[in-house]
Order: structure tokens, then C-alpha cells, then sequence
């Protein structure tokens, strides 16, 4: 498996390690309740560095992304950052990503780490002769700090003042460190991206602030779960358009992106839809787990867990779009016995800090 360049200091942590997206990740450390309870509270860092960097430049960078990517690309102004899809032919999804743009003609694509060599081979395949196409990934290191007190860290440990970032935004500082402020937990956070080899004296000043812990990547899930937002492999693969997941969000139908067709196609006649349960206890679905609607099965579970911040289980699944509808009870089969679930408006969990002006605590 590949290692970040903070694997040593997982293991100093004692961190359970296990593979992910062909990478040696930390799971958790203290354990994923609490992990996720100090992002929901205070701030974690995450070690993000397996997910790739693609740097796009040149006169036909823009013409290029507007073809290969969902999003609207060219109303993106420099220091905007936006959420996508990238497509193949058959509309099926070859990875979500987001999309920095630092100027007119320059562009980084950061995609997930299961994904990123496809990502590359699509990417090389597809764009023009005047766009120049570098892989960034190997040199840069990419660190998460999320919670409601991500300002108060960040603005200890950094060099130099943190700038004012609205969401979704970012700036390139100083010392050629790039910070962003987008975010997987639903709280206020920061992703910064700085060389590999000056990750580990990040990551050391972050742990060793007191309203910082370390993140695995299980709280990390269960945080993005009770977002509602959806991870590749699970809720987005290659089967189906993006259509079922984002019910037409992050897709601009005024332009033509490769996959367009079989996109309308979804939008025009859809058949399944994904869709938020709420159990009324602590009995967690599973990924592949049946969803049934009387003695009719409807469905399957795509992520489910306990919601540590509610005290019930959550789960997400794809539903045929007739039992979509919100108030609608469903049952789903968890080892041969069957649960009632109450198809609820994602997210899950709604006091998130995420889109909070300035650093302001959650006030509980």
C-alpha cells in the first residue's frame, strides 16, 4: 500500500491503521466517537494527503474542463472553488472532485485517491494540445483542519495571519501555501495544501495545539453521513449518472460535457433516487442492505451507520423515485430481520458551522 508522508507520525500516535483507496490510513486514534465529537465541538486535522492534485493550464484549459466536467467552469472567478462530476460516455461516474480556479487560464482538479490514476488516463485522453496537464500529486500534501474552532487553530499555528475566506473560496499565501475552506464534516474547516515535505511540521504544531485532535478516517465517515453527502464507491460509481444522487445539483444542462445524454435521459425519466433513513434506534444498516416497502423490495442501503451526534442510526440509500418522498415508511432487512425507516430530508444533521461567517462557536 502507499503511505502519506505522516505515516510515521500515525504510528507514533498509535493510530489502528487499514487500507483505503490502495493507501495505508489512519482509521482512528482515540476512537471514532470521540474523534467525531471534537470536529462537532472543536477542531480535528485529517490527513488528506492520498487524495490527487491535477494541475490544467494553457489557452484551451477552460474550453477543456467545460467539456469533462458537470459544473458550470466558466463563471468560476479566480479564488472560487466548485464541486463536480466527471463523466464517461455512457453517463456513469468517473469521479466527484472539486475545481480550483487560480486564473484565467490555470485550473487544479483535486479528486479522490481510489480514482486518481483513472482520473489521470481520462483527463490525458480528453484534453487538447494547448492544455498542459500535470500531475501535482506526489509533491503536494494536503492537510484538513475541521470544526467550529478551525479559526482559533489555524490562526496559532500558521505563518501569518489567517485571511479571510468565504465558502468555497481560497488564496494562495505567501510562502506558496494554498488554503481553501470547503470542507466533508459540515463544519467550519480548512484545507490546506503545502509541499510534502513540509506536512509532518504542520501536522506536529496542529496536534499539538489543545483545541486540536487528530481525525481518522472512520469519524470522517460518520461525519460526512450525517451530512448527506454522498462517497465515491458507495453512493457515485461508474454504474449511473450522478442524476440519482445530486437530483440535477452540481450539473449545468446550458452547456455540453461529455455524458450529457444519458444524463437528460435521468433527469427526464428518473428511476431510482437517493434518499436519507431515519431508524428509531441504534441498529445500524450496512452497505447492500435491502430496503422494502411492504413485501416488495425497493432498493438498497448505500452507507449506514449510528449518528453519534442524533443517537440513532442513518443510513443512505438508492430507492426506486415513487418511495422517495419524505414521510415515507420503508423497512430495511438487517441480517434476516427487517428495521422500520422513515425517508427523511438530508442532512441528517443540521447544526453544522460550515457556512458561519468569521470564527464563531456553535452555540449548543
Amino acid at each position: 500500500m502507499k503511505r502519506t508522508p505522516l505515516h510515521a507520525q500515525h504510528l507514533e500516535l498509535d493510530a489502528r491503521m487499514g487500507e483505503f483507496g490502495g493507501w495505508d490510513m489512519p482509521i482512528q486514534y482515540a476512537g471514532i466517537l470521540q474523534e467525531h465529537e471534537q470536529t462537532r465541538a472543536r477542531a480535528s486535522v485529517f490527513d488528506i494527503c492520498h487524495m490527487g492534485e491535477f494541475e490544467l493550464s494553457g489557452p484551451t484549459a477552460l474550453q477543456d474542463l467545460a467539456k469533462l466536467l458537470t459544473c458550470n467552469i466558466r463563471t468560476l472567478e479566480a479564488g472560487q472553488v466548485r464541486y463536480g462530476f466527471m463523466l464517461n460516455d455512457a453517463g456513469g461516474v468517473i469521479d466527484d472532485l472539486t475545481c480550483y480556479r487560480f486564473a484565467a487560464d490555470r485550473f487544479m482538479l483535486v479528486v479522490n485517491a481510489g480514482t486518481a490514476e483513472k482520473d489521470l488516463e481520462w483527463l490525458q485522453g480528453h484534453v487538447s494540445s494547448g492544455t498542459r496537464l500535470v500531475d501535482r500529486s506526489a509533491e503536494l500534501a494536503k492537510l484538513d483542519v475541521q470544526g467550529p474552532l478551525a479559526d482559533e487553530v489555524l490562526g496559532a499555528v500558521l505563518d501569518g495571519p489567517l485571511p479571510t475566506l468565504g465558502y468555497f473560496r481560497f488564496r494562495t499565501l505567501e510562502n506558496g501555501r494554498i488554503i481553501s475552506r470547503t470542507g466533508y464534516t459540515g463544519e467550519r474547516g480548512y484545507e490546506i495544501y503545502l509541499p510534502a515535505s513540509a506536512a509532518s511540521n504542520l501536522w506536529n504544531k496542529l496536534v499539538a495545539h489543545p483545541l486540536c485532535e487528530p481525525g481518522g478516517l472512520g469519524a470522517r465517515d460518520t461525519l460526512r453521513l450525517e451530512m448527506g453527502y454522498s462517497l465515491y464507491g458507495h453512493e457515485l460509481s461508474e454504474a449511473r449518472s450522478p442524476v440519482a444522487t445530486s437530483r440535477g445539483m452540481f450539473i449545468d444542462m446550458e452547456k455540453d460535457f461529455i455524458g450529457k445524454a444519458a444524463v437528460q435521459t435521468d433527469l427526464e425519466n428518473p428511476k431510482v433516487y437517493l434518499v436519507g433513513l431515519k431508524f428509531d434506534s441504534k441498529r445500524a444498516a450496512r452497505a447492500h442492505d435491502t430496503v422494502w416497502s411492504g413485501g416488495e423490495q425497493i432498493g438498497e442501503v448505500t452507507s449506514g451507520s449510528l449518528a453519534p451526534s442524533l443517537g440513532v442510526a442513518v443510513a443512505m440509500a438508492f430507492v426506486e423515485a415513487k418511495h422517495a418522498l419524505i414521510g415515507s415508511e420503508l423497512q430495511v432487512e438487517i441480517r434476516n430481520k427487517k428495521f422500520p425507516a422513515t425517508v427523511v430530508e438530508l442532512p441528517f444533521y443540521k447544526n453544522g458551522t460550515a457556512r458561519l461567517p468569521g470564527n464563531r462557536r456553535r452555540m449548543d
